[in-house]
């Protein structure tokens, strides 16, 4: 499952995937982004609260996050990750190398200024 919530009306979305992650959750995020992305042409910031995120179901659905990925990234400014795991954490410095968003890793409990990373312009 993945939790949202849209902050500063709907220019950031702070997502929180719990358990193990499922095609239909990406679909189910999609449904979601996609409108506002259509309003808007874009969003400020992506806050992922990787905290309790654990892998996924199937390869169906690591390909379907994938997919998201790649369908939705041009279409976000920054993405902040929010992880104490080691390998979440270097993922961001990985991820500036495939797509145009720039991302930026948060430990646990920072929160509130990963949130205003994503708020600052530039």
């Amino acid at each position: 499952m993945i939790g949202y919530v849209w902050h500063q009306e709907d220019r950031i979305l702070e997502v929180s995937p719990v358990g193990k992650l499922t095609a239909e959750d990406f679909q189910l995020l999609a449904a979601q982004i996609d409108p506002i992305i259509r309003k808007q042409g874009r969003i400020v910031g992506l806050l992922v609260n990787a905290t309790d995120f654990v892998g996924w179901e199937s390869l169906v659905a690591m390909i379907s996050h994938f997919r998201f990925i790649r369908d939705h990234q041009r279409h976000i400014r920054r993405i902040a990750v929010i992880s104490d795991s080691p390998i979440l954490r270097f993922m961001p410095s990985l991820a500036c190398h495939f797509i145009s968003a720039e991302v930026r890793p948060f430990p646990v409990g920072e929160s509130a200024q990963a949130l205003e990373w994503l708020e600052k312009p530039g």
